[in-house]
């Protein structure tokens, strides 16, 4: 009897153990460039200082387990964790590797999400130190992440980037650089890759990636999708497009149950009425997130 019950609980536990490492792994994940905090901005009516309780907002309301973030400066990001009490964020701005300059940060919600490793590289021929890469106009930077999702202890990874708007052969060589790293780095693990890639879906520079084999574009696999304009706005509550510029990939363990371009907005006092009784509509930025819930394939 003794012998019949240990094998008993040990095919439980087995049965327990293989029903565990099996559940789905399950991700809201964004990305968003949230503008850098700029003078000119300010001047227009669309500062930070205005800007930045709306972003929080989105966050919130929306609540991405993570969030690749383009252009903000250290301050900006600060300004974000203190909004946003269950988030943190990795990353280094792309000038000196410490805090000058624009960051390609991943936001993460700590309830959910633990970060185990973290790094950075640039685009660049010296990808290991601070350094202008190929034809590029600025620095651009690309910060990756190991996380582990706390329920089911499953770990992924998270690749965040934001690429030149200028130089043609820096977008296309930093794209075969980022896939190189994700091949170095990922081991088995899925990942995801989230960006501001200054291209549109069309691009060969977009094609390097969507066309590698290593990843997919989450847009194609979404079995829901809200894509009511592209993806970049301008600050102008007039403007459409088809493009989108900003793109979530993902590895061949996910499958993507929904897709969106959330194009939001806020009313802001007219500050040209002196008497204070109209209103702008505004962006809290001039791209719009777009959001993708994903899980890992059974």
């Amino acid at each position: 009897m003794k012998k019949y019950i240990t094998s008993y609980l040990i095919s439980l536990l087995a049965f327990f153990l293989f029903s565990c490492s099996t559940d789905p792994l399950v991700l809201n994940v964004a990305t968003y460039n949230i503008r850098n905090a700029n003078a000119y901005d300010s001047l227009m009516g669309n500062g930070w200082d205005k800007r930045c309780p709306y972003v929080t907002q989105l966050i919130l309301y929306n609540g991405w387990d993570i969030i690749g973030t383009q252009e903000g400066l250290y301050h900006q990001l600060e300004d974000l964790k203190s909004g946003l009490e269950t988030y943190d964020y990795i990353g280094v701005a792309r000038d000196d590797g410490k805090q000058k300059g624009e960051y390609c940060a991943i936001l993460y919600n700590t309830q959910r999400i633990e970060a185990l490793e973290s790094g950075n590289f640039w685009l660049s021929l010296t990808p290991e130190t601070p350094s202008l890469g190929w034809d590029a106009a600025c620095i651009r930077i690309c910060t990756w992440g190991r996380f582990k999702e706390k329920g089911s202890g499953q770990e992924f990874l998270v690749f965040n980037t934001h690429m030149d708007h200028v130089g043609v052969e820096a977008r296309i060589e930093g794209a075969y650089l980022v896939m190189e790293k994700i091949k170095e780095l990922s081991h088995g693990c899925p990942y995801i890759l989230t960006g501001d890639f200054n291209v549109n879906q069309h691009h060969p520079s977009y094609k390097t990636i969507a066309e590698s084999g290593m990843v997919k574009d989450a847009y194609n696999l979404a079995e829901i999708k809200y894509t009511n304009n592209g993806t970049f706005n301008a600050f102008d509550t007039r403007r459409f497009t088809k493009d989108q510029i900003d793109h979530i990939f993902v590895s061949d363990d996910f499958s993507v149950k929904r897709y969106g371009i959330l194009t939001d907005c806020y009313w802001s006092v007219n500050e040209a009425d002196s008497l204070k009784t109209s209103y702008d509509v505004r962006f809290p930025s001039d791209h719009f997130p777009v959001t993708a819930l994903i899980c890992t394939q059974q």
